[in-house]
């Protein structure tokens, strides 16, 4: 971001290259039972031999600090509209760790809703795969917590979207026309035209 540098076009620049690429692409934090999880069962026994394995340690810490990111991301965002935080309706969109399904284990959102609650925000989500929560390892705090609907008035009276999750289900048309600021962690609104300053990539 300081270099001004776009990772999605990196991304697609280096995608032309014929052979020899695959590509990882950023998000808001890993999610899922398996990535954030079971590589660090390798740095627990190689700690046994003495052996530090940094690298996976390193990406670990990168990986969840990007809530945080995020977080503030969006606080620059509502701040640059002369919107605080505190007291600001913050709609998550995406609850499941990836897109089209309902799996929600180790889901970075939960770590977007307690970060904005925590600092004052009324939060909230909306998730076609995942209309309630059920019970978390982590986050018990959100258990029972539902969906909200999707319509025109409940998305205007946000003060600021944030795409967690890119499910496609989502009309992002329709987000776009409704919303004020969309903070976009999955680079989802690209195909979307819209407005200079509605979408902030994070």
């Amino acid at each position: 971001d300081k270099m001004g540098i776009d990772i999605w076009e990196v991304i697609r620049a280096a995608s032309t290259k014929p052979f020899g690429f695959t590509a990882f692409y950023p998000g808001p934090g890993l999610g899922g039972h398996c990535i954030p999880i079971d590589p660090f069962y390798l740095t627990w026994k190689a700690r046994e031999y003495g052996v530090h394995t940094r690298f996976i340690e390193l990406a670990g810490e990168i990986n969840r600090s990007m809530p945080n990111y995020v977080i503030h991301r969006t606080m620059e965002a509502l701040n640059s509209r002369g919107k605080p935080v505190k007291g600001s309706r913050i709609l998550l969109m995406g609850l499941a760790y990836k897109a089209n399904v309902d799996d929600m284990r180790e889901s970075p959102t939960f770590a977007l809703l307690d970060g904005f609650k925590n600092l004052g925000a009324e939060v909230s989500f909306y998730d076609p795969h995942v209309p309630v929560v059920g019970p978390t390892r982590e986050h018990m705090n959100w258990a029972g917590a539902r969906s909200i609907e999707w319509s025109e008035e409940t998305i205007r009276a946000q003060d600021c979207i944030v795409i967690s999750t890119h499910h496609a289900a989502f009309d992002l048309a329709q987000l776009a026309a409704w919303s004020d600021l969309i903070i976009d962690t999955r680079n989802a609104m690209a195909s979307i035209d819209t407005p200079e300053g509605l979408v902030i990539k994070a």
